[in-house]
This record gives structure tokens, C-alpha cells and sequence, in this order.
């Protein structure tokens, strides 16, 4: 059998939540020994090993607990960065440095360490103890602004010209993208620092700020407003200074439902005319070319909306592909689990965890022929591996291992 790639690699891991779980995840999945250090009192919410959000995040690493309150944790801890080769961790930069453990600490006892600190706004700087989730740093970087609805937009359903203009907030995305943008930027960061230590022999200090993650995203709106002055805008979902039109997200039939559609070419419009029956309003003079099409874009995405509300996007979208259109749904989590692509390209994997049965997570997306990413474990239980970390890596005996325990160091 093909080993995997990071085979030999120890990595420990302090991360909690999203972005420093999933680089790290990204990592086990490929075959690092990834130990997360949990304490009793911080594994709750989110971060409780028993919910479905700490199993997806978590899943091929060990688990051990450690109070890093306790003053005798220090100790322990740079104990286990010596078995280590990387130190992952994504607080505030003030957490690791009151625990005795920033990187000049680490290099003391491990002087090829590779240590990572995820933040979100890096190590340096004015605003660096601020604490930042995946919302705060997109607000931050524009991209909540930029991946909004104008401020002004037309509402399809109106009545009147009072209700057509509707004020639209900075929605934004509804998720955490930084953290996974982020999380995948501490992954290259570390293979980099690898090959340089297998070079060189030298370890590495990492500082990964998400603001700064997301804002290397926003090159061609820099570049756009630099070089011709456009001021970056949000667009909704208009086309914008791409050559399609119709060309936007379109109400279906049924609860919240939606299906995509880009028109781009006079062969995909007149097959779009042909399939909704062509209608009076399709042979009218204004919608008779490209740029009077893109002109009067907002009437046609109202006629167009008349059509699609009759029809359920499953519906709206075989109908338009046979006849050479782009459309696509716009899935729902019940139609992701359904998908007949992301199951013919295992997309999803299946975990059977000791409390919560079978478990559905992701698959990692990263595909390599000869070391491919190795079987999957469920997120460990708190402190499921202690025996064997204290045990096996640090040589603890039986007899330090239960005083730690009673102690409340390890607890």
C-alpha cells in the first residue's frame, strides 16, 4: 500500500474552531500525527468532542487533555514540542506567550521546530490582540462589502415604484470563508517551511494573519482601481464586466428555492427564447442584441423570474442544459448530500464515531496519485489518547501519569 505523504510528521496542536483545525485536518488526512490539546474546562460548545462540528474539524487526529492554567502544564507541554516537529496554534498572540510557550521558548528545547501562530491580524502591529472570527475578518477585508447586493436594488415582486428600490445591508457571505482561506494558507506555509528544513536543517517561525489571508484575494480589484480607477462595487448577482446576459440567480418553484443561469452567447439566447415558448417580450427590439440585452437587464431578469417561478430549479435546470444553457441549482445542505457528482467524486466520507454513530463529513479536495490522503478516524474523545502520548512518547510511568491526572494537569 502507498504511504502517505507526511508519514513521520508530529504536529501539536492547540488550534480550536475553524481555521487552525482545518489546516491541520488538511495535514492528518495526509498522514501527520496530529495531537490536539484539549483541557476539560475549554472542550465545550463547539469545541465539546462529542458534537458534529468538532467531529468534521477534528477528524484522523489524537486527543489529549492538558490545563494549561496550571502552572506544571508549561513543563509538559515543551516536553511534547520536543517530540514534535510543528507547533500549530490559532489564538490571540498573547495566549501562547503567557503560557511560557511563544517561539523563542520553543527553540530552546527544539531549536528545528516549526511553529505556526494563526491570527487574525497577525503577530505585530496596532491591531493584533484584537480577536477576530471568519465574519469579523471579511468585514475587514472588503469582502463583505464587495459580495453584497448594491445598495440600492430593484425588488422583483414589487407592487410600486415605492417598494422597487429596497435598501440592502452588506449581507455579506453567510459563512466563515476566511477561516478555510486562512487554514490553507498556514498548509503551504508549513510544506514550505518543511522543504526548507529538509534543506537546511533549519526550523521556522510562521505568523498568519487572516486579514492579510483575505486581502491577498482582492489583487484584481487593487489592480482595476490602480491602474483604471474602477472603484470595486458590489454587484449582487449582476454580471458585471462579464459578456452574459441574462445572467444572475432566479426564483424557482418551491421554499427558498433558486437556480443560476448564464446566458453568454446569440446561440444560448435564442435556445433560452425557444425553451421558454418564445414569449412576446423575447422578440421586442431591446432585447434583440447583447448590449440591449445587458442594458434593460433588470426587466429581463423580472421576465425571466416569471418563468422560472413555475418550475423547480431541478426542473429550470435539465430543461435549460439539454438545450445548451449554463444553469445549475442552487443547493440546499439535503440536495449536497444527494449530489450525484459529489458522490461519483466521494466528495463525503463516512466515520463511525463511538457517540455519534455514522457520521457524514467532507473529503479532503486535495487528490495526489501516489500518496493519496489515508483512511479516515473520527475526532478523538477528550483525552482518548493520553495513555499513549504520556505513556509511549513522553515515558511517563504509570505512577506520574495518575499524580498529573490528580493534580488536575492533566484533566
Amino acid at each position: 500500500m502507498d504511504k502517505n505523504a507526511l508519514d513521520g510528521l508530529r504536529i501539536l496542536d492547540f488550534t480550536w474552531l475553524l481555521a487552525g483545525p482545518y489546516a491541520t485536518r488538511i495535514l492528518a488526512d495526509f498522514g501527520a500525527e496530529v495531537i490536539k490539546v484539549q483541557s476539560g474546562k475549554t472542550a465545550t460548545g463547539a469545541e465539546s468532542n462529542t458534537t458534529g462540528y468538532f467531529n468534521t474539524w477534528n477528524r484522523n487526529k489524537l486527543g489529549i487533555t492538558l490545563n494549561m492554567n496550571h502552572p506544571e502544564a508549561r513543563d509538559i507541554a515543551l516536553r511534547l514540542v520536543k517530540a514534535s516537529d510543528i507547533v500549530m496554534e490559532n489564538f490571540t498572540p498573547r495566549v501562547m506567550s503567557n503560557w511560557g510557550l511563544s517561539y523563542d521558548k520553543l527553540v530552546e528545547v527544539k531549536p528545528d521546530i516549526i511553529m505556526v501562530n494563526m491570527s487574525g491580524m497577525g503577530g505585530t502591529g496596532p491591531w493584533k490582540d484584537f480577536a477576530a472570527f471568519g465574519s469579523t475578518i471579511q468585514a475587514f477585508s472588503s469582502i463583505t462589502y464587495l459580495t453584497s447586493f448594491p445598495r440600492e436594488i430593484a425588488s422583483p415582486s414589487a407592487r410600486n415604484d415605492r417598494e422597487r428600490i429596497v435598501k440592502s445591508p452588506p449581507l455579506g457571505l453567510g459563512y466563515s470563508y476566511a477561516d478555510p482561506v486562512a487554514g490553507l494558507f498556514a498548509v503551504l506555509a508549513v510544506l514550505a517551511a518543511l522543504e526548507h528544513r529538509d534543506k537546511t536543517g533549519e526550523g521556522q517561525h510562521i505568523d498568519i494573519s487572516e486579514y492579510e489571508a483575505m486581502c491577498s484575494l482582492l489583487g484584481p480589484a487593487v489592480l482595476d482601481y490602480t491602474v483604471n480607477r474602477n472603484a470595486a462595487m458590489p454587484q449582487g448577482n449582476s454580471a458585471g464586466y462579464i459578456a452574459a446576459t441574462p445572467y444572475g440567480c432566479y426564483r424557482c418553484l418551491g421554499d427558498d428555492r433558486w437556480c443560476v443561469i448564464a446566458v453568454f452567447t446569440e446561440e444560448e439566447w435564442q435556445a433560452l427564447k425557444h425553451v421558454l415558448g418564445d414569449p412576446a417580450w423575447s422578440k421586442e427590439e431591446r432585447f434583440s442584441t447583447t448590449s440591449g440585452r445587458k442594458e434593460h437587464a433588470e426587466e429581463l431578469n423580472e421576465l425571466l423570474e416569471q418563468w422560472t417561478a413555475k418550475h423547480t430549479p431541478d426542473e429550470v435546470m435539465n430543461l435549460l442544459q439539454q438545450a445548451g444553457i449554463p444553469a445549475g441549482i442552487v443547493e440546499d445542505a439535503n440536495d449536497l448530500a444527494n449530489d450525484p457528482q459529489l458522490t461519483a467524486r466521494n466528495f463525503f466520507i463516512q466515520t463511525e464515531h463511538p457517540v455519534l454513530g455514522k457520521t457524514v463529513s467532507d473529503n479532503t479536495p486535495i487528490k495526489l496519485s501516489r500518496t493519496p490522503a489515508r483512511p479516515c478516524h473520527p475526532a478523538p474523545l477528550l483525552g482518548q489518547d493520553n495513555h499513549y502520548v504520556y505513556r509511549e512518547i513522553l515515558g511517563m510511568s504509570e505512577q506520574e501519569l495518575a499524580q498529573y491526572i490528580e493534580e488536575g494537569v492533566i484533566s
